[in-house]
């Protein structure tokens, strides 16, 4: 199989078996000489994660509410960004993106989404701890977005392992609300499909050039707001598949019907 045929195999999946694909990939990719027993800890939770979700079908994950934060700068996309050039001219001005000091300001925001569309988008005013995110849920996830994506009284709430998430009060309060949480690997931010989504989010509010942190938040809810529930739902679709591995060779894949 050459790269080609790979690259092709490699975009017919969804972004949710790419996403099973990477931490199975992740779990087995080779030891290196001086890795950390952190590093080797979350590559086992990542592999125990892959393979005890293999065979949850498409109705389980439409029942998930995905949620994060993330930070929105002012002036310039804090995340990577790729240019096509020759050798030896990467201080070139063409290749260079201009910069301003801390991004010119930024804001924090938490979202969250399912395979119905995305729900209301809170900013963040200060640092959050704990309680301030136990009252954003409070505010939010109980009283309109499960509602309003219709995931009924039985859905699944995804975060990740931050402190603040995983505190014993948070995990009291899901457990008075009735509310499933689902486990989630250390360490794993790229499995959660909303980061592809902040990532569009980041792209579309900087074409909108806002000038202050009032514009910026503004521009943000409105084109959270815009992103369509079929982008959404691609996004979750995980079909049955099976991933296997051959730890010498290439790694193998194959969607079951």
């Amino acid at each position: 199989m050459n790269c080609r045929d790979i690259q092709l195999r490699w975009e017919t999946l969804s972004i949710g078996q790419q996403s099973v694909v990477y931490c199975t990939n992740l779990a087995f990719m080779e030891e290196w000489q001086e890795e950390s027993h952190f590093l080797k800890i979350s590559k086992k939770c990542c592999l125990k994660f892959a393979t005890s979700h293999l065979g949850d079908t498409p109705n389980m994950w439409k029942k998930v509410l995905w949620s994060d934060e993330t930070k929105i700068e002012l002036f310039g996309n804090n995340a990577k960004r790729y240019v096509w050039r020759k050798s030896n001219t990467a201080h070139h001005p063409e290749h260079n993106i201009p910069t301003v000091k801390h991004g010119g300001g930024s804001i924090m925001v938490w979202a969250c989404f399912s395979s119905a569309g995305t729900d209301k988008m809170v900013k963040n005013d200060g640092k959050m701890d704990g309680a301030k995110y136990r009252t954003i849920l409070e505010e939010n996830l109980m009283e309109s977005d499960a509602k309003d994506l219709r995931l009924g009284r039985r859905f699944v709430f995804q975060q990740d392992n931050d402190p603040k998430h995983k505190a014993k009060s948070t995990m009291e309060w899901f457990k008075n609300k009735h509310i499933q949480v689902l486990e989630w690997p250390s360490q794993s931010s790229d499995l959660n499909p909303i980061e592809n989504l902040w990532k569009e989010l980041k792209t579309a509010v900087h074409k909108c050039s806002p000038s202050n942190l009032t514009e910026l938040e503004l521009f943000c809810k409105e084109e959270w707001e815009k992103i369509s529930v079929s982008r959404c739902a691609k996004l979750i679709d995980i079909p049955q598949a099976t991933y296997s591995c051959n730890r010498s060779k290439r790694w193998r894949y194959k969607v079951l019907t």
